[in-house]
């Protein structure tokens, strides 16, 4: 299969599988732009992200948290809006605590990111050591509340906080000596501070949520005997497709058309960052052995902003189930091609961009 990007960007395709059993093949297009600055419009990076096709992870993967994750799902049903940054005292005056916000659309979420600081042993209890200043403070499920807890000699009492197994400040037994000097979570809730080790809080962050956190695992759906026997090796019937989501739930949106605002509050030394979402045409043209045309538009369903890079990335994804397989598609074309190259694909004759391309041509054929 031939994939023809006209899009100034990059593209890629892979196949996907439903539920049912049945293949798809599924583009993708990302672009990487510059972050605008001083209400200029967003305009394209020189150095271009390349699309990701295994998770990334800031360390031992599957033990840190997910940096990007790939870019290839088969479908997603809503649009993933992530941040990958630092939260900066305002006025690069340090301090102990800092509100972060996320704005994309109608879409806000907020919380606090605190300075470094340790669970310490009180008189009767543990207790929230004090915070230190900081000026940048990297924002991550490595550093909100979470982790394992495997220090007790009993292997029954080792327990995970299932909801971000990654974090830290988490401890199932709290024991002086397995908890006290152990580090705190750097974001909290608004309004609900970290307290105590075993508590049920949020984990806060803007990244990619690991498939390995519950709130995914439970969306993946029922893999027993019952699945090895009747529906190995398709998925099976209780699997959800949010689980392609990456994002919180909190920072799921609708598929942007292009022209939403976003606002950055204290995830820039500037203090605010707002700019506006590009609009940009993504046709995608399937074409069939059969003669079949297929015309459709990608959606942005993947939108990941870098501020500490200077960056923001946009995926588009359009997708066509297939009757077979995928040597039924002999051509995608992601963009729009000049339409001298489709009267010279009617007339079958062979289409040149410019004269020179024509020349060039001759001389090799002449060679």
């Amino acid at each position: 299969m031939e994939l023809l990007n006209m899009t100034g960007m990059l593209a890629g395709y892979t196949l996907g599988i439903r539920p049912d059993g049945r293949e798809s093949l599924v583009v993708c297009v990302k672009g990487t732009f510059l972050l605008p600055r001083n209400g200029a419009g967003p305009v394209y990076a020189e150095k271009e992200v390349p699309l990701v096709e295994a998770d990334v992870f800031t360390g031992e993967p599957g033990l840190t948290a997910v940096r990007y994750e790939s870019d290839y799902p088969p479908r997603k049903h809503r649009c993933d809006v992530l941040l990958n940054g630092s939260a900066y005292a305002p006025g690069g005056r340090a301090a102990t605590k800092v509100t972060v916000s996320l704005r994309f659309g109608i879409m806000e979420k907020s919380f606090n990111v605190v300075g470094n600081r340790t669970w310490e042993q009180g008189l009767t209890s543990i207790t929230p050591g004090d915070p230190e200043p900081f000026q940048k403070m990297p924002v991550s499920y490595d550093v909100a509340f979470g982790g394992t807890d495997t220090n007790d000699k009993d292997p029954k009492n080792h327990h995970a906080c299932m909801d971000n197994p990654v974090g830290k400040g988490f401890h199932h037994v709290v024991k002086a000596e397995y908890v006290g000097g152990m580090p705190m979570p750097n974001t909290e809730e608004i309004g609900k501070p970290v307290s105590i080790p075993n508590g049920e809080y949020r984990p806060m962050s803007f990244g990619p949520i690991g498939r390995n956190f519950q709130s995914r695992i439970r969306l993946a759906g029922t893999y027993d005997q019952n699945w090895l026997d009747n529906h190995f090796p398709f998925l099976p019937t209780d699997f959800d497709e949010r689980y392609y989501q990456s994002a919180p739930a909190d920072q799921q949106v609708s598929h942007p058309v292009g022209g939403e605002e976003i606002v950055l509050v204290n995830m820039t030394p500037s203090g605010q960052t707002r700019f506006r979402l590009p609009k940009v045409d993504m046709p995608i043209e399937f074409n069939f052995r059969n003669i079949e045309r297929v015309e459709t538009q990608g959606v942005i369903d993947t939108v990941v902003i870098e501020p500490d890079e200077n960056r923001f990335m946009m995926t588009w994804r359009a997708s066509i189930p297939l009757k077979r397989n995928i040597f039924e598609v002999v051509q995608v074309i992601a963009g729009r091609m000049p339409n001298g190259w489709y009267r010279a694909r009617e007339t079958g004759k062979t289409f040149y961009p410019t004269l020179g391309h024509l020349v060039a041509s001759k001389k090799r054929a002449a060679s």
